[in-house]
C-alpha cells in the first residue's frame, strides 16, 4: 500500500488537534484568569517587561556560539532597529552582517594560507 505524504495518520492527526486544543486553552485560561482577578501593580511591571529580558536570554547564547559574527550580526541588527524602528530591515541587516563577516573571515583565511605558501612557510 502506497501512502500519500500530504495524508497525515490518524493518531497524528489527533495528537496534533489535541496539543492545539491544549495550547487555545492554556492561552485562553491565562485571559480570562487575567480578567477575573486584579494583579499587583508590581506583577503587571513584570508582565510588560519580561518579553524583552526572555528574548535576550534565548538568543545570547545562540549568538556567542557564533562567535564575532554572530555578534557582529547582531550588534548591526540592532543599530539598525535602533535607527529605522523597522524590523523588516533589521532582521535582514543581521542576517546580513553574519553573513558578510564569514565571507571576510574566509578570505582573511584563505589570503593567510596563500600568504604562508608563497612565501614558503
Amino acid at each position: 500500500m502506497t501512502h500519500s505524504p500530504w495524508l497525515l495518520r490518524g493518531d497524528v492527526l489527533i495528537a496534533v488537534l489535541g496539543m492545539g486544543l491544549v495550547t487555545f486553552l492554556c492561552r485562553i485560561g491565562g485571559h480570562i484568569l487575567r480578567q477575573a482577578f486584579r494583579l499587583p501593580p508590581f506583577v503587571e511591571t513584570m508582565l510588560r517587561e519580561l518579553p524583552g529580558p526572555l528574548f535576550v536570554a534565548y538568543v545570547a547564547p545562540a549568538l556567542w556560539l557564533q562567535g564575532p559574527a554572530g555578534l557582529g550580526g547582531a550588534a548591526l541588527a540592532v543599530l539598525v532597529q535602533w535607527r529605522t524602528r523597522q524590523l523588516a530591515l533589521s532582521i535582514p541587516a543581521g542576517v546580513l552582517g553574519v553573513a558578510l563577516a564569514r565571507e571576510a573571515a574566509a578570505l582573511v583565511e584563505q589570503g593567510a594560507a596563500f600568504g604562508a605558501s608563497f612565501l614558503g612557510s
